[in-house]
């Protein structure tokens, strides 16, 4: 990514934002203050374990929260400095498809099995721009090409269910960026498919990123895919972000004990730093049910005291990495300390 794309205003910003489900055992927070930037031409990945908050996040930029249960109860979702929590739903209709765009989890379920892609491919143009139909029908066809569709004009009259999941998949991404979005949210985009056919789906998520200029969020629980994509790494555990890091530094000196974690159970992270493949001990706790203190307490090696008692806040520790950890406060203290004898 440029050094100049960073230097301009982010395209999203998320500021303390928090979504809360409204249940019968009470108000839970699935997602609890959290703030990340996205710059032009810039791909952010956010990782954590299933129910970590990763995926209500991203519905909540998209304002496609299930409501009931789901509500954003407090901070802002800034797309090019408009707040998209404080528009009308028809405002949000107009930003949602053509400026914003998602890629989601299952192809299978996001596509209409009743309608041919090519018919929905066109459908969205059509909603979105000031073109006739046929015009449409050709801007479908050189989507799918685009996505490296083989027989694109044939594929146009296909439904869901004649193409495999990569292509599926593809078709879904021909959606996404049908009318040139600003910004791509792709959640999980390579889950269910094999090792060969996700490397193509990666490498052609970056190449459309590179051409277009736009930010590009990858939600996943695979670090290995966090490596092959990303500039930025936002960690989140139980609702909250725990660290964030440029990718190289997260891989090479992960300071949260999650973190590390993760990347211990990662065999392409095993791989890449040297040791053996490890698990995390224990589950995420419920969200009825969070710890006082840390809430990664009962399943980390490095716990004392102060984390039984006390949350730990985000903090820049390093210069360009942030976590939420007293242990890794004080092993950066250490470090400091060393450095400066």
């Amino acid at each position: 990514m440029a050094a100049d794309a960073l230097e301009q205003p982010p395209i999203l910003a998320l500021d303390n934002l928090k979504v809360s489900l409204f249940t019968r055992r009470g108000v839970l927070p699935a997602v609890d203050g959290l703030s990340l930037t996205v710059a032009r031409g810039e791909t952010v990945a956010i990782v954590g374990e299933s129910g970590c908050g990763k995926s209500l996040a991203a519905l909540a930029v998209m304002r496609l929260l299930p409501e009931p249960p789901a509500k954003i109860v407090g901070g802002a979702v800034r797309f090019m400095g408009r707040d998209l929590a404080a528009l009308s739903e028809r405002e949000m209709q107009r930003v949602r498809g053509k400026d914003i765009s998602m890629i989601f989890q299952d192809p299978m379920t996001s596509l209409n099995p009743v309608v041919t892609v090519g018919d929905q491919l066109i459908e969205a143009i059509l909603h979105h721009t000031d073109v006739s139909r046929r015009e449409a029908g050709d801007r479908a066809m050189e989507l799918l090409r685009q996505v490296r569709i083989p027989d694109a004009e044939r594929r146009l009259d296909d439904y869901p269910h004649q193409m495999s999941g990569g292509m599926s998949q593809r078709g879904m991404i021909a959606m996404a960026i049908a009318c040139g979005p600003k910004l791509l949210i792709a959640d999980e985009p390579t889950t269910a498919l094999d090792v060969t056919v996700q490397a193509q789906i990666l490498d052609l998520l970056k190449e459309l990123q590179t051409g277009a200029g736009m930010g590009l969020i990858i939600i996943t629980h695979d670090l290995g895919v966090v490596a092959q994509t990303a500039d930025r790494v936002v960690v989140m555990y139980a609702g909250r972000k725990v660290e964030e890091a440029p990718v190289e530094a997260l891989f090479e000196r992960p300071l949260h004990p999650y973190t590390r974690g993760l990347l211990g159970a990662t065999p392409s992270a095993v791989r890449r730093r040297g040791g053996r493949l490890a698990d995390i001990a224990g589950s995420v706790p419920a969200l009825s049910d969070l710890p006082v203190g840390c809430a990664f307490q009962n399943r980390c090696a490095e716990v004392f005291d102060r984390c039984r008692a006390e949350r730990p806040v985000l903090a820049r520790l390093l210069p360009h990495q942030s976590a939420a950890c007293f242990a890794a406060e004080e092993e950066s203290s250490r470090h400091v300390a060393a450095v400066g004898t």
